[in-house]
């Protein structure tokens, strides 16, 4: 007897009757659309579950109003399901376990008639599975038209952490692979791909090779296209109409594109971003210090929070949290302590104690600050040595050696921005000392054009000499690596009216310009973001017509790139061919190495890690410089549009506050191509763009500049004190010949 009536089998069978009581008693990282009140509406007999009660498939249905039979085991589930029903047998043990089932339950089913859908199987008669493998860079790809015109043929689609049990399979659904694309395989399947999804109709099988029912807990994307999937599956297992779900992600955006913003709307987002990096456990703590430098020291460079109590800045802040989203929903921690992200966090710590009053933001920028200038070795050894080259130089990193060799640019500008803006939120003049030297240390090894490179490092510095570069005609017309130094430099100028800084700053942006666009690197929005700001300061130094004019055209040209409607920056491909930062020219390429998060330039997304967070600084600094009011209106789009997109994941403290890397605007996700071999779509991170987003709203909220802030500095009075330490070592080799090399 399968089943004469619900009364009966009440017994048997688990039926999640009030939404609201499946929410209280099992609080799992999913949510219900609808209100909180009974919604068992339908009951589908012919939609059987072998699962748990927390499955989200299982509990996305109940949260639909939709009521189905469910059992624990495979065996009760076909035991007792009406002939012709399907029953969902659904991987239980996912993923260190693929579902097992007696061969006896495949007769028994096709006996009554019942259509099976299996997933993550460890043995289906007929078939060779082999042991389940693990995905890296492979997508899942659409590769079919039965679920066409909602998810057209060669549709990407993701499943985190995927795990499948590799087989063969005639005319898949669904198959993984590693492609390129943004939202489609634009080469088509790579040769080597397996099947996610099959059918065998003969024998009423659907066969999932791994777990496609945890698509709201292991966050798959998009979103709404998993709920499409989901619809017009259950509809084919049925041979029914689709059945209409209502899911709410779990990790979302903080407000819809048009739902109204609060008033302190920007007061709160910077409160969520300084709260976000306490939560999220980046603060190093003095008992965990040790076991971090060790894990570094051995290139372990991800991996899960070391756990623990939250430290307070003294001990360092890691760096963020990986793209890549295991299968319960959860992300790595970056462990990589960054001069960058520490002094850029500190910003946003100290405007947070300024606007929002926060009196542990005060002390967690201090520290901060204190660890990059003075307690860590990102100023001290070789860089704390007078007579050595790298003298003044703000290293990459701390503890592990590949971060610490090495001196960029624009990592130093970013370190010396950050930290003028925190000292004046904190009145405090602590760091001005080490900011001066390393102001100093990348003037001298900036060349006579006004370029110093991507990077110099202590090694080269210790073969040439600092004077080798300061006499060198480097020309590098990337802005994302050089004009963050001349931005510095223009600041510095102001405040010392020493006249190096500002010539070479002068020269280098002429040439920049007259290059512009068809000369630089990428000619992209990360390039025009950082040309502006340099520009805007330019005009506050030197105010010409030719000044205005090169800050109003490369202000034009970026915001020839926001969306109108929502006020998203969104993303250009600048120039062609194979190259650094271009999109992938092949499947075999996605995942080699860094590269955007759009395909081409009908992709519709935006970027929080490069461009976005930068822009809304850079605005403001060119709309108060150039009092446009069009300026400052694209400005208050795109801090509302920061606004909205901020991540809300109220169980998931590693995440709510932040900003992923990617934004899709059109579906209003976080979506978008993730092959960055080091930055991927769902990235986030403790500096960067982020926290200069964040930065601004506090900017804006005290109703300053960056430029306005930091106009009483007394940085000047460090002067002819440091100069007398840079003119220790004269500009050779090192060491020189009377000395021994440094061990």
């Amino acid at each position: 007897m399968r089943w004469p009536g619900m009364r009966y089998h009440f017994r048997t069978w688990h039926a999640p009757v009030c939404v609201a009581v499946v929410t209280l008693l099992t609080p799992e990282p999913w949510k219900a659309t609808g209100p909180a009140s009974c919604r068992a509406e339908t009951v589908r007999t012919d939609l059987v579950f072998a699962c748990g009660a927390n499955n989200d498939l299982y509990r996305a249905l109940a949260a639909s109003g939709v009521t189905c039979p469910r059992y624990d085991t495979p065996g009760m589930a076909v035991k007792e399901a009406p002939a012709g029903a399907a029953v969902l047998i659904l991987a239980e043990g996912y993923p260190l376990t693929p579902t097992g089932i007696d061969a006896d339950l495949f007769e028994q089913a096709a006996k009554a008639g019942i259509q099976l859908y299996i997933e993550y199987p460890a043995n289906v008669p007929g078939l060779r599975i082999d042991p389940p493998r693990k995905t890296q860079w492979e997508r899942v790809v659409v590769s079919t038209d039965a679920f066409d015109p909602a998810l057209p043929r060669l549709r990407i689609l993701m499943v985190h952490g995927c795990h499948f049990t590799p087989t063969e399979a005639a005319d898949p659904l669904l198959v993984v692979g590693r492609v390129a694309g943004f939202d489609r395989a634009v080469f088509g399947l790579p040769k080597e791909h397996y099947p996610i999804l099959f059918e065998i109709p003969d024998r009423r099988l659907v066969i999932a090779t791994t777990r496609l029912s945890s698509f709201v807990t292991g966050r798959y994307a998009p979103t709404k296209d998993w709920q499409v999937f989901w619809e017009r599956m259950l509809g084919r297992l049925t041979g029914g109409a689709p059945v209409k779900l209502k899911v709410m992600p779990t990790v979302r955006p903080a407000y819809g594109p048009d739902e109204p913003l609060p008033p302190d709307a920007e007061k709160r987002s910077l409160a969520a971003l300084t709260r976000w990096v306490v939560d999220a456990g980046l603060l190093v703590h003095a008992s965990k210090e040790a076991e971090l430098h060790k894990l570094m020291r051995a290139g372990q460079s991800f991996g899960p929070a070391l756990g623990g109590p939250v430290g307070n800045g003294r001990h360092g802040l890691l760096e963020g949290f990986d793209s890549a989203i295991a299968h319960d929903g959860s992300q790595r921690q970056i462990r990589a302590l960054r001069s960058d992200c520490h002094a850029e966090t500190a910003a946003c710590m100290a405007l947070d104690w300024v606007v929002n009053h926060n009196e542990q933001s005060r002390r967690i920028a201090e520290n901060l600050l204190d660890y990059v200038c003075f307690t860590s070795d990102a100023m001290r050894g070789p860089r704390g040595n007078p007579e050595h080259p790298a003298f003044g130089h703000v290293a990459w990193g701390v503890v592990a050696p590949a971060w610490w060799i090495a001196n960029y640019g624009d990592d130093n500008g970013r370190v010396i921005q950050a930290t003028i803006l925190a000292a004046a939120c904190l009145e405090s003049d602590r760091w001005d000392e080490p900011m001066l030297r390393a102001l100093l240390a990348n003037l001298r090894t900036t060349g006579k054009f006004g370029f110093r490179g991507e990077r110099i490092d202590i090694r080269p510095l210790e073969q040439h000499g600092w004077k080798h570069f300061q006499e060198a005609g480097t020309v590098f017309f990337s802005p994302h690596y050089e004009a963050s130094m001349w931005t510095c430099y223009l600041w510095a100028y102001r405040h010392t009216r020493y006249a190096p800084f500002l010539e070479k700053s002068k020269i280098a942006i002429r040439k920049t310009m007259e290059a512009y666009p068809d000369r630089w690197l990428w000619r992209n929005n990360l390039e025009r973001v950082r040309m502006i700001h340099c520009l805007a300061w330019l005009v506050r130094v030197e105010d010409t017509p030719e000044h205005r004019g090169w800050l109003k055209r490369m202000c034009g040209d970026l915001l020839a790139c926001q969306d109108p409607d929502t006020g998203a920056i969104t993303e250009v491909i600048g120039t062609t061919g194979q190259a650094h930062f271009l999109p992938p020219t092949s499947n075999e390429e996605y995942g080699t190495r860094e590269m955007p998060i759009i395909q081409d330039n009908t992709d519709r997304a935006s970027d929080q890690l490069y461009v976005t967070g930068f822009s809304l600084l850079v605005l403001r600094e060119a709309a108060a410089v150039l009092n446009d009011p069009e300026l400052k209106a694209a400005e208050d789009k795109l801090a509302a549009y920061l606004c909205r997109i901020q991540i809300r994941a109220d169980d998931q403290p590693a995440l709510n506050g932040g900003w992923f890397r990617a934004f899709d605007v059109k579906r209003w996700e976080y979506w978008a191509s993730s092959g960055d071999a080091g930055w991927g779509a769902w990235s986030l991170e403790a500096g960067w763009g982020q926290a200069w987003g964040a930065a601004t709203m506090g900017l804006r909220a005290l109703n300053t500049t960056l430029w306005d802030l930091t106009a009483n500095s007394k940085i000047a009075v460090h002067l002819p004190a440091v100069q007398q330490l840079m003119a220790v070592n004269k500009g050779g080799p090192w060491p020189p010949a009377t000395q021994p090399a440094a061990k």
